[in-house]
């Protein structure tokens, strides 16, 4: 089934803000404090979202918990915005990709150029999401300025047919996308600086709705401590020296000792971290598979065994509860 917009009914996103009727004429300190207003305005309207968010977060946690993926959807900007969203948890957080799933409208030919007609295509939105059978696990997040994109919003409809749950963002009140999803997540940007170019505002505010929700994800999940991203991939040379920075911040050693845990660790900053705590390798990926990966636990599991004088001693590098980051 594929429908199309009511062009006489276009979403707040699409409509003229007539202050801007003169733009092409205007200084161009003007335009630029103008389109610096519009992008504060985009983080403003997000505050009012916050609750929702948290929501969101609070039904997305379990699931992905107990092992379920990370579903993108979108088309045009949206859609590459919540992609760029999701591929960088990948070696940001050590996300696994085998758990992300990736929707845009078009394919990967619309990363590059509008694909004609792909937006609008719901039976492709439902093939496309089905195609990799969604579970009551997986969690769905869809993204479109105007709430209103077909494919987007078929695809989450077909995701919460089979349980998933859906979470969708969009800047316009009242859009189909929030009728349909499990969570709607409204961040009210209203008309462009330049009419109809939700790259600018909508795009803004939809960035920053997926920075916080999936970098909170991340934290829920146990892929940060004290502030860190202790399951980042180490993929170059920049990231080798962030990795030992890490290390010896965190657990108060030297460069060569960092380097060292680091190896033994095979790349893996959280255990090195536990190794610096006395484990061997084996023990400190069996404390993590225990402890669900949060290294948090590990280490307070650790503190509580050093305390009763059993297993390895317990270098005293974990800060006060109320020093405490999560």
């Amino acid at each position: 089934m594929t429908t199309q917009h009511t062009p006489n009914q276009p979403p707040r996103t699409e409509m003229q803000d007539p202050r801007y009727d003169g733009l092409d004429t205007w200084p161009t300190a003007t335009v630029l404090e103008s389109l610096l207003e519009s992008q504060l305005a985009a983080t403003a309207a997000v505050r009012s979202a916050l609750a929702d968010m948290e929501a969101a977060i609070a039904q997305a946690v379990p699931r992905l918990e107990r092992g379920g993926r990370l579903f993108y959807v979108g088309a045009g900007t949206s859609g590459r915005i919540g992609l760029q969203d999701g591929v960088e948890l990948i070696p940001t957080y050590g996300w696994p990709s085998e758990r992300l799933v990736l929707l845009l409208a078009g394919g990967e030919a619309a990363l590059f150029s509008p694909v004609e007609g792909a937006e609008d295509d719901e039976d492709e939105a439902q093939r496309a999401i089905t195609s990799h059978t969604p579970t009551a696990d997986d969690v769905v997040i869809g993204i479109a300025a105007s709430g209103n994109t077909p494919y987007t919003c078929a695809a989450l409809a077909s995701a919460r047919f089979c349980g998933s749950l859906t979470i969708g963002l969009s800047c316009t009140p009242g859009a189909r996308l929030l009728a349909e999803t499990d969570i709607g997540i409204l961040t009210e940007t209203g008309p462009e600086v330049v009419a109809g170019s939700t790259r600018m505002k909508a795009g803004t505010a939809q960035k920053i709705c997926l920075n916080l929700l999936s970098t909170t994800l991340m934290i829920r999940l146990g892929h940060t401590w004290r502030g860190h991203m202790v399951d980042m991939r180490i993929v170059n040379t920049k990231l080798v020296h962030r990795a030992l920075r890490m290390i010896t911040q965190l657990t108060d050693c030297s460069d060569t000792q960092a380097q060292a845990a680091l190896l033994k660790a095979d790349g893996s900053i959280k255990l090195a971290i536990l190794l610096r705590q006395g484990l061997e390798p084996a023990q400190g990926r069996m404390l993590l598979r225990l402890c669900d990966g949060h290294l948090r636990r590990a280490l307070d599991l650790l503190a509580v065994q050093a305390a009763r004088g059993v297993g390895p001693a317990v270098h005293n590098t974990t800060p006060a509860p109320e020093q405490m980051l999560y």
